[in-house]
């Protein structure tokens, strides 16, 4: 034993063993001395027992300045096995030596108190140092915790425990009327949300901090507001998802983001029915160096599976993703291959050499824009590609494909999103060819806040040049969902998995962009006067509104109440196959007029068309 936890368990023992002497004295009090020979054998016999007990517990390890109830339980689990074995030895020892037997009961009791008060006086004495310590600082700031829930109060415990966090929190917020005027860790729940500008404007407040990881976008930006009133600086912790797979520390404090004043109510996962299909499975992803595709391996490695294979053809973002993989998921089996899905002879050999159980079909090229200007790379990618991954997933017996779609695919408007309709059309005609046993379906869902080419990124930087920001049109509006929340929902639809159906994501309600633009300028510390917005025109392919469904499609419930099935029915076009095959032609001649044509002819909703047209004309 180091000198510190030597030193922890002689003062146990010495406290322990007086416990036999004081137990005497408050037992017999003034007669006490016409006990003394049992008072002497009693301790003899009780000192090496409670030795061995506290060596055996492994009472000395456990930290006193960091008690907490596993510590206690460790602790009255000790003094209760020997306070049972003098008990009994009370019993069996003969009648002239025998103590009282209230005794050992008293000096277990004794014992726990005095053990107990040791432990929580020195985690007091530790905690208000560092509280004094910090306070004493220039720097410190005095935070108000807005929650006192879990989160709250164990950010509250992190910034009282480590004195080098700068921080020092002084109260809580919180609407729950039974809270109200509670203490939690020493500290008073101060009032309600409304009370915030009160509460900063009566006691000295440097930054409010948002503890309320399951609060909704609604909540934050309220708080938000209302700070901003205050004219207070805050902040905010991580929301449920990113607390998924980590442990709440002071560290993880940051700014708020827009993400968090979109935040919604955390998803209700079945997880038994995910691990059902995921755990001691092969599971391939394609595209998992992009934004879906590697949060979906993220989300897998929590399910135990067989062996995760990383597949995309960027051979930076797949290596990146495997290192992170490394230092997160040690124990996770993977295997990292370089294999662009449209070169079908490397892709046939991946199923091949892994044979994979799984596969979520996420690579695909995404950028309206650059897919109007490069139609045939939009075919070639995201239709080959998924053809090439759906009928290898026929050939080796896969037992579940989940396609990763858009809501671009519904009344497509632009190439990509017709290429990713067409991409659906194909999985629900492969699904018609599936044995028992396998199931291919679609998950469509909208635009991912945080994913590459996304707006946010692009408004940040044009914030950080000063301006202006540049949006298409002021009433163009999108649905949005966090990467995480995004593939969480994949990975649920894929447990659903009726074959050839579309599962269409709860996306919750349309945002205008441009509030998302004067939020961002509101969240980076400048007024909305500091920098310009400038509308310049609908591009090409780009829909005003976005949908989720066809008109004629509508939608069935699933057990999941933020999955539903788009009634599209399958696909019975006789001739869809001899269009296919013109089209990846016509794509691989780069011949746009035929891609368009082909298209239009595939998809009875499509606009895209007439968009180019315009274009042309203009």
């Amino acid at each position: 034993m180091t000198r510190r936890l030597t030193a922890k368990f002689f003062v146990d023992l010495a406290l322990w063993t007086a416990t036999i002497p004081l137990a005497f004295i408050v037992r017999l009090e003034a007669r006490v001395w016409d006990f003394f020979p049992q008072l002497l054998l009693l301790t003899a016999i009780a000192t090496p027992l409670q030795a061995i007990t506290a060596y055996g517990f492994g009472l000395y390890r456990c930290s006193w300045h960091r008690l907490s109830i596993r510590d206690l339980t460790t602790l009255l689990a000790a003094v209760g096995t020997t306070t049972a074995i003098l008990l009994i030895g009370s019993f069996i020892l003969p009648s002239e030596v025998a103590p009282p037997r209230s005794v050992p009961i008293i000096a277990g009791m004794i014992a726990i108190l005095l053990m107990g008060a040791t432990r929580l006086g020195t985690r007091l004495y530790y905690e208000q140092s560092g509280y004094l310590a910090v306070a004493r600082r220039e720097k410190a700031r005095r935070v108000l915790v807005v929650g006192a829930g879990e989160a709250g109060i164990m950010i509250a415990r992190e910034m009282l425990r480590h004195r080098r966090s700068g921080r020092i929190p002084i109260g809580f917020l919180d609407d729950d009327p039974i809270k109200r005027r509670q203490r939690f860790l020493g500290l008073r729940v101060l009032g309600s949300v409304d009370d915030l500008i009160d509460i900063v404007n009566s006691h000295i407040v440097d930054e409010v901090l948002i503890a309320i990881p399951s609060a909704t976008g609604d909540a934050i930006r309220r708080i938000v507001d209302l700070a901003r009133k205050a004219r207070i600086e805050y902040r905010i912790i991580p929301g449920f998802y990113e607390l998924l797979n980590g442990h709440l520390s002071t560290s993880q404090i940051r700014e708020v983001q827009v993400e968090d004043l979109l935040r919604r109510q955390p998803v209700r996962l079945e997880m038994e029915h995910i691990a059902g299909y995921i755990r001691d499975r092969v599971v391939l992803v394609t595209g998992a160096g992009g934004s879906i595709g590697s949060e979906i391996v993220r989300q897998l490695a929590r399910f135990e599976p067989k062996s995760v294979i990383l597949l995309g053809r960027g051979e930076n973002s797949i290596y990146l993703l495997e290192q992170e993989l490394r230092r997160t998921h040690p124990l996770l089996h993977r295997q990292a291959v370089i294999c662009d899905v449209r070169d079908r002879d490397s892709l046939a050999n991946v199923f091949d050499r892994f044979k994979p159980t799984v596969v979520f079909h996420a690579a695909a090229h995404k950028h309206v824009p650059l897919m109007e200007a490069n139609p045939e790379q939009a075919i070639l990618n995201n239709v080959v590609g998924t053809r090439n991954v759906v009928e290898l997933a026929l050939k080796y017996d896969v037992k579940r494909l989940v396609n990763v779609s858009t809501d671009k695919a519904v009344n497509p408007t632009s190439v990509m999103g017709a290429s990713k309709r067409v991409a659906e059309m194909i999985v629900s005609t492969a699904s018609q060819r599936c044995r028992p046993g396998q199931a291919f379906v679609s998950v469509r869902f909208g635009n991912v806040l945080g994913s590459r080419g996304s707006v946010i990124p692009i408004f940040q930087e044009q914030i950080r040049n000063g301006g202006p920001i540049t949006i298409t049109h002021p009433e163009m509006t999108r649905f949005f969902m966090t990467i995480p929340e995004a593939s969480q929902l994949v990975l649920q639809a894929g447990s659903m998995a009726e074959n050839g159906n579309v599962y269409v994501l709860d996306m919750g309600e349309p945002v205008r962009i441009v509030d998302l633009a004067r939020d961002l300028i509101q969240l980076s510390g400048l007024r909305l006067e500091d920098i310009d917005i400038v509308f310049t025109g609908v591009r090409p392919g780009e829909k005003l509104y976005e949908e989720i469904l066809t008109a004629e499609e509508g939608t069935v419930a699933s057990r999941h109440e933020k999955i539903f099935v788009a009634r599209n029915g399958a696909i019975n076009d006789p001739i869809f196959e001899a269009r296919l095959d013109q089209l990846v032609e016509a794509s691989s001649t780069c011949d746009e007029s035929e891609i368009r044509r082909l298209l239009a002819e595939m998809i009875p909703s499509h606009q895209f068309e007439a968009v180019a047209d315009k274009a042309e004309a203009a």
